[in-house]
C-alpha cells in the first residue's frame, strides 16, 4: 500500500481521504437504514390497540416518539387525534418531512464524493502529465527515466483510484436514495391508515370494530 501511495504521489491523498469518508458513510447508512429499525412491523396495529384500550395520551405519544422514525410520524397523529382530519394529516406530514430529512442525512456527502472523485483523479493525471513534460530536456531529449516513470505512475494511479472511489460511492448513493424513498412511502401509507381508521373511514385488518372502537376511545378521552 505504501508503495502505491509513493508511486501515485501527493495527489492521491485527497482521494484516500475521500475513500475513507465514503466507506464510513456507507457502513453508517447500512446500519441506520435497516427496515426493521425504521418501519417496525406491527407498530401501527399496536398503536391502534392502545388507542382502543386507553385512548390517546402524552405517555403514548412520547413512547412512540422515542421508538422509531415511523413512531415519530404516528406520534404526531396521536397528539392531534382529537383534531380534524385535515389538522391531523398536516401534523403527520410535518413530522414525515422531518423524518425524511433525517433518513437522507449524509447522502449528499456521499453523492458529492461520487462526483468529485473522478475530478480528483483527473487532477492527479494532470499533475502526472506535468511531471512527464518536466522530465524532458530543453531540446526534448535526455529525459530522466526515473522522473518519466514517476510521472506515468502518478497519472495512471490517480485516474484508476479516482474511478475506484467514485463507482462504489455512486452505487451506494443511488441505492440508499431509493431505499429512503421506499421507506418514506411506506411510512406515509401507514400514517394515512392511522388517520382513516381513527376517523372511521377505513377498517383495519380483519377487525371490523377497529375504526369505531379507536374513534370512540379518542372521543371519550377528549370529552373528559
Amino acid at each position: 500500500m505504501l508503495v502505491i501511495l509513493s508511486a501515485a504521489g501527493w495527489p492521491i491523498y485527497p482521494l484516500l481521504l475521500a475513500s475513507i469518508i465514503a466507506l464510513a458513510l456507507i457502513i453508517e447508512r447500512l446500519i441506520s437504514l435497516r427496515r426493521g429499525a425504521i418501519v417496525p412491523r406491527g407498530l401501527l396495529e399496536k398503536v391502534l390497540s392502545d388507542l382502543r384500550k386507553s385512548g390517546p395520551s402524552d405517555e403514548l405519544a412520547s413512547r412512540l416518539q422515542e421508538h422509531s422514525p415511523l413512531g415519530q410520524v404516528l406520534a404526531a397523529g396521536v397528539r392531534n387525534v382529537r383534531s380534524t382530519r385535515e389538522v391531523m394529516k398536516e401534523a403527520i406530514e410535518e413530522a414525515g418531512h422531518t423524518v425524511a430529512h433525517d433518513l437522507g442525512r449524509f447522502l449528499t456527502t456521499l453523492g458529492t464524493i461520487a462526483t468529485v472523485s473522478p475530478l480528483l483523479g483527473l487532477f492527479g493525471t494532470v499533475i502526472g502529465m506535468i511531471e512527464l513534460f518536466g522530465a524532458q530536456g530543453p531540446s526534448g531529449v535526455g529525459a530522466d527515466p526515473q522522473q518519466l516513470a514517476h510521472g506515468i505512475s502518478v497519472a495512471l494511479y490517480n485516474t484508476a483510484y479516482g474511478l475506484l472511489v467514485a463507482i462504489p460511492s455512486l452505487i451506494a448513493h443511488r441505492h440508499f436514495r431509493a431505499q429512503v424513498d421506499t421507506l418514506v412511502i411506506e411510512m406515509e401509507q401507514q400514517a394515512v391508515k392511522l388517520v382513516e381508521v381513527l376517523h372511521g373511514e377505513r377498517r383495519n385488518g380483519n377487525n371490523s370494530a377497529s375504526a369505531s372502537s379507536a374513534s370512540s376511545a379518542a372521543a371519550s378521552h377528549g370529552n373528559k
